[in-house]
């Protein structure tokens, strides 16, 4: 009787032990996911971003993100934009052609489309499914026209990286952390 006493008493001990044992694995896994969130909330602070002042178009955007394809992607400034038939950041350069043939664009993707409006304009919107990152467009736009393409870092598609692979590489230090309750850097019209 004694015996079975003390098998029951250790079984006892084994419950009570394994219901403290997970008691504690479930506080330590809510205080886990409480300073995973902590975590994650400062670091949201603040977020990566282009500013289109700094920018100079060198292509690393595309080539260095570490995303494929890259969470940057090209952007319109409808309000800057002229609606050109013969747009420098839709054409190649010294064309003779304004049609929406492949050989006449300048994006290597053919991520923008073009739409007649009415003679002489036309509208141009960025397929950001297509678009790259690689800024041929918004240095086409810059050389050619008024600036209204340019980067932005698309925040839905980046991973907010600690160390941006691509501000590492930026040559113009345009990549910069900016409030996370503003994370667009808008390029605006320039007042002559």
């Amino acid at each position: 009787m004694a015996e079975q006493e003390t098998k029951d008493n250790q079984k006892q001990e084994r419950r009570e032990f394994l219901k403290n044992a997970l008691g504690c694995v479930a506080a330590m896994s809510v205080a886990g996911v409480s300073g995973a969130a902590a975590m994650r909330a400062r670091k949201d602070d603040y977020v990566w971003q282009i500013d289109p002042e700094k920018c100079t178009m060198c292509g690393r955007c595309a080539t260095h993100c570490v995303l494929y394809p890259s969470a940057v992607k090209c952007v319109h400034s409808y309000a800057m934009c002229w609606y050109c038939d013969l747009c420098g950041g839709y054409h190649q350069p010294y064309t003779q052609d304004t049609d929406t043939a492949a050989e006449h664009q300048l994006c290597p993707t053919s991520a923008i489309n073009r739409t007649f409006i009415e003679n002489p304009f036309y509208k141009y919107d960025i397929n950001e499914d297509k678009c790259i990152g690689c800024g041929l467009c918004v240095k086409g736009c810059q050389a050619f026209g008024n600036g209204s393409l340019y980067l932005q870092v698309r925040h839905n598609l980046c991973v907010d990286c600690n160390e941006c692979a691509i501000a590492v590489a930026c040559p113009s230090d345009a990549f910069v952390r900016v409030p996370a309750s503003e994370p667009y850097l808008l390029k605006k019209v320039k007042k002559t």
